[in-house]
């Protein structure tokens, strides 16, 4: 598929309404602009993140792809099901599998969990860990367009998927969870 921009200002949005895919005009605070705004923001937040790893690292290759089938998602969303739907441009379940074979290739490095992991520590994870909270946003707005109309099912196992991802590779980049900041429940902290 070749792609060529020729113009960034359209002014096709001043009226508060947006294109899909399809050619069908919706709002911009529709369910559907949500879901696929949501999924940009965690793009950018996957950009941020691949911008503290080594550039030549697997961890960055990771990065560039998951930035990739982000897009592809966004893509999906972006042609909602009918006649005019390309089924090209739909995410399959094969980026799911991928996905869960980086899962297990980090825990397995990992050490066992012992408590609940709070977010920080090492920059890069502070980093996965915003991923993996902005992960869970999308997921929402994606299941409340879910619920309104039909969206490809692998879509949602992706964003399941992805959460457990960033938490692992959040582990990953705190020396594979030895340096985890870790929760200490009320009852045992002593007060400062």
């Amino acid at each position: 598929m070749s792609i060529r921009i020729d113009r960034v200002v359209t002014r096709g949005g001043d009226a508060g309404q947006t294109s899909l895919g399809d050619g069908s005009r919706v709002t911009k605070d529709s369910t559907r602009i949500e879901a696929m705004g949501c999924l940009d923001e965690l793009n950018a937040v996957v950009g941020l993140l691949r911008s503290h790893v080594a550039a030549e690292s697997a961890d960055a290759s990771q990065l560039a792809q998951l930035q990739n089938w982000l897009f592809d998602m966004g893509a999906d969303l972006c042609q909602p099901e009918g006649p005019k739907a390309h089924k090209a441009s739909r995410l399959s379940g094969e980026s799911v599998v991928e996905l869960e074979r980086w899962i297990e290739q980090l825990r397995q490095a990992q050490a066992p969990l012992t408590s609940f992991v709070l977010p920080g520590g090492a920059q890069a994870a502070a980093w996965a860990h915003l991923a993996r909270t902005q992960t869970r946003t999308t997921e929402r707005r994606v299941v409340a367009l879910a619920q309104q109309e039909a969206v490809n099912p692998e879509l949602l196992k992706m964003l399941n998927r992805l959460s457990d991802y960033f938490f692992v590779l959040a582990r990953h980049f705190n020396q594979d969870g030895r340096t985890d900041l870790v929760w200490t429940p009320a009852a045992q902290r002593v007060a400062v």
